[in-house]
């Protein structure tokens, strides 16, 4: 009898360790399946408009940081460690007023001093504000990961009498020696360059087509000097009163989803420029200024630019090279992607004579071109006076391919022109699928080559017969050109 209970107790386990695993086995499964429903979902976080061209940004280095105005995850209210309130330093709890006219500089260098301090620290100008703050500089080192995030207006004084005189008047806002560091928000960076315009700091245009003298100082509006791993994404920053944005000295810079505007007449307003700074990504943005849309200064090199609209503006420029004999080197630039309109120049290459080095390894692919003046040029002779001198040496020109460049041009010049250094050639210029049209009127102008050698992959319009085929009988020392 007590075999027989063992038995069937024995029976009975072994069908409940059975059902157990079982029951086991079917949790499993429904983790998987909400695993896979919930990993479907997602929306993209912005969407340009229609007339702008699209890239899926690389992911190009630097690493972009996660957004700092995407809703952060659930925390557990009784562990004040975790909240992520403790790493933002909003400029109002510092005294920041915001009313536009209130000086907030105080405010804004305390914030970033503590913020400065902790990892991710997010020094955050809140929405329906609007900040003034003087000439200040934002230096490091910083916690990695520090984070300066507009989200309402921010702006210096308004115009030159209203400057602090014991301000810098060459710059406004400046971030030095700063490492793993994003500008962001949904803000907007406003110049107030107005009054600066009507100062004489460029050559420019004057009245009944007369031009203005030189020089004085007006302030680039934002300046990254010395510094690396650099993102910069979402903002508009207008109405600078000289260049809006400059990076000097830098490495591993990211620029995404930027609106750059001002008139088409202020001088000296390039969008973008950036000068013995290495590993640039400039993606999907738009530029309208009175100068050059994106400006290559010496010392660049690995520089990627795709998904631009550019215009009104003086173009996309790699230069000007070589100034008061100087050695300029860059190299390993590419445009693709863009639409360039209503512009004094489209893709443009300048150089002073005298200068050495090298421009190396430059493609421009895939580019729309509406109305654009001088809409492929290179210029060996630039000057900006009637004084400059012949000199023999030059910054020399090498493997630069134009593919898939359409479009109109305004017929005042000829759509394409290589005016090369008389002792030093341009050589291996590629030119495939370029075909350029008269935005009105009739096509007045061949192109104009002088001393430029390459190839033609395939017929271009107009015709460029000037362009010479294979290598000149002579290259200058090379010496003077290595980089």
């Amino acid at each position: 009898m007590e075999i027989r209970r063992d038995l069937m107790l024995l029976w009975i386990v072994t069908i409940l360790l059975f059902q157990n695993a079982s029951n086991v086995e079917g949790r499993h499964q429904v983790i998987k399946k909400h695993k896979k429903k919930s990993s479907s979902k997602g929306s993209p976080a912005y969407a340009p408009s229609p007339e702008e061209p699209i890239s899926q940004s690389p992911n190009y280095p630097p690493p972009v940081p996660s957004d700092p105005s995407d809703p952060p995850a659930p925390e557990d209210p009784n562990d004040p460690t975790n909240s992520s309130k403790n790493c933002i330093f909003d400029v109002t709890s510092y005294g920041a007023v915001g009313d536009g006219e209130t000086d907030d500089t105080a405010a804004f260098t305390a914030a970033w001093k503590e913020a400065c301090q902790v990892e991710s620290g997010v020094v955050l100008a809140p929405e329906d504000h609007v900040f003034t703050i003087t000439s200040t500089i934002f230096s490091g080192p910083c916690k990695p990961g520090l984070v300066f995030q507009v989200d309402g207006v921010l702006m210096p004084p308004n115009g030159p009498d209203c400057w602090p005189k014991s301000d810098s008047n060459k710059q406004w806002l400046v971030f030095y020696r700063l490492d793993d560091m994003t500008f962001t928000g949904t803000g907007t960076i406003e110049g107030n360059g107005k009054d600066w315009w009507e100062l004489p700091c460029k050559p420019h245009r004057g009245p009944n087509g007369s031009t203005l003298p030189g020089p004085c100082n007006s302030p680039a509006l934002i300046r990254f000097f010395m510094s690396s791993n650099l993102v910069v994404s979402g903002l508009r920053i207008q109405n600078s009163p000289q260049f809006h944005m400059k990076f000097d000295g830098c490495e591993g810079v990211l620029i995404d989803k930027l609106s750059i505007s001002s008139p088409k007449l202020s001088p000296n307003t390039d969008g973008i420029h950036i000068e013995n700074t290495k590993s640039v990504g400039i993606y999907n943005s738009v530029i309208g200024n009175g100068d050059d849309c994106i400006s290559i200064g010496p010392g660049c090199s690995n520089v990627d630019i795709e998904a631009i609209t550019c215009g009104p503006s003086h173009g996309i420029s790699i230069g000007s090279l070589g100034v008061h004999n100087s050695r300029a080197c860059v190299s390993n630039i590419t445009v693709r992607n863009a639409i360039i309109k209503d512009s004094d120049n489209g893709l443009r290459i300048k150089t002073w004579q005298g200068g050495t080095g090298s421009v190396t390894g430059i493609s421009f692919e895939n580019i729309q071109m509406e109305n654009v003046r001088n809409s492929i040029i290179i210029d060996q002779y630039y000057c900006l006076t009637k004084a400059c001198r012949n000199e023999t040496s030059a910054v020399y020109l090498a493997d630069v391919a134009y593919r898939n460049i359409k479009g109109t041009y305004d017929v005042r010049s000829p759509p394409i022109h290589f005016a090369c250094s008389d002792s030093v050639a341009c050589t291996n210029i590629t030119m495939s699928e370029v075909e350029l049209l008269p935005y009105e009127g009739v096509l007045v102008d061949d192109p104009f080559c002088w001393n430029a050698y390459g190839n033609q992959e395939t017929l271009t319009i107009p015709p460029i017969d000037c362009l010479q085929e294979g290598m000149p009988q002579k290259l200058a020392e090379s010496s003077l050109y290595d980089c």
